[in-house]
């Protein structure tokens, strides 16, 4: 019933700052609480970040606490991932996620994105 699209991803130098969108389908938008993850090559897809529905409750993993920030528009169907002071090891494609229930696990969610990649050089 959810279709994601992420946008914004590209080249930045260490230190800079990069937005990305995803961009979502479906009246129950929401509803959703919505995540970002990351996957770099060779590793396991791994949690960036989630708010809730409200945007009352929001968590980040430990990797991005106080760079990257998350936030959503639901009359816009939009979750956006401002990240600053990006770091080489930040580089992965990023997804966008969605699920109806809890979730810093990638299991727990429900819809996908096709990803955008992130590549941040020294």
């Amino acid at each position: 019933q959810v279709q994601l699209v992420e946008s914004g991803g590209g080249l930045v130098q260490a230190g800079g700052s990069l937005r990305l969108s995803c961009a979502a389908s479906g009246r129950t938008f929401s509803r959703y609480l919505m995540g970002w993850f990351r996957q770099a090559p060779g590793k396991e897809r791994e949690f960036v970040a989630a708010i809730s529905g409200s945007a009352l409750s929001i968590r980040y993993a430990n990797s991005v606490k106080g760079r990257f920030t998350i936030s959503r528009d639901n009359a816009k169907n939009t979750v956006y991932l401002q990240m600053n002071s990006l770091k080489p090891e930040d580089t992965a494609v990023y997804y966008c996620a969605a699920t109806g229930s809890v979730g810093t696990f990638a299991r727990e969610y429900d819809y996908w994105g096709q990803g955008t990649q992130v590549t941040v050089s020294s």
